[in-house]
């Protein structure tokens, strides 16, 4: 069977129908292997930008990251390879277009690939997820995400027609003799606010920054 361009011959056919079986099927639905499938996708994507950016700081691999696992990302996976016709939709789900649904498409690749390290083992489903995430992969550019995260999350609120965001000093705090600052960064069209803490005023707001920019590309 070829999915998501990858010849595979399934151990046990199960693991596979249920990938691909929606929850307004019924019960026997691809949530949970969503959930395991979701957790090797960011193992590998993980383990691969470590390997490959050794000057890339936690949070730059962080964010790098993000870009891969986020689910615009994976509905495109899902388009690019037409998984959609594959997988099995309730018909009050046929009705409403869940075929083409970024949600649904992007939940049934992480489904499959939970289907794919439950019946191949890591190793098999490693290079699965490696094979098909090649595409996105080799459009990394690493120097877009270098910027420091406020003036990252300017461009991407201006890119919207956002306002900018604004930040608020809310306390100073004394820990261990050392006083930490903490800040709130509010984006309030999206009635976004995030609060972090830092050893000076620019670098919390420099992390509430980062915050707001990944709970951004998570939606």
């Amino acid at each position: 069977m070829k999915i998501l361009g990858q010849k595979i011959h399934w151990h046990e056919a199960k693991w596979i129908q249920q990938a691909l079986t929606h929850r307004s099927v019924g019960k026997f639905n691809n949530e949970r292997l969503e959930f395991l499938g979701d957790s090797i996708l960011s193992l590998v994507i993980s383990s691969y930008l470590f390997n490959k950016y050794s000057e890339l700081s936690e949070g730059e691999l962080s964010r790098l990251r993000s870009q891969i696992v986020k689910g615009k990302t994976l509905a495109a996976v899902g388009r690019y390879y037409q998984l959609g016709p594959m997988i099995k939709l309730g018909a009050g789900e046929i009705k409403s277009g869940g075929v083409n649904k970024s949600s649904v498409l992007a939940d049934a690749v992480e489904a499959v690939f939970g289907a794919v390290l439950l019946d191949q083992g890591y190793e098999f489903a490693k290079k699965v997820v490696e094979q098909v995430m090649q595409p996105w992969l080799l459009q990394i550019n690493p120097d877009l995400i270098k910027k420091d995260p406020k003036s990252e999350l300017q461009e991407i609120l201006q890119q919207q027609g956002l306002q900018l965001p604004l930040y608020e000093t809310i306390e100073e705090i004394e820990i261990n003799n050392e006083i930490r600052f903490k800040v709130k960064c509010l984006v309030d069209e999206l009635k976004l606010s995030i609060i972090s803490t830092g050893s000076s005023i620019k670098r919390a707001e420099q992390s509430a920054a980062n915050k707001v920019i990944e709970v951004l590309q998570q939606t």
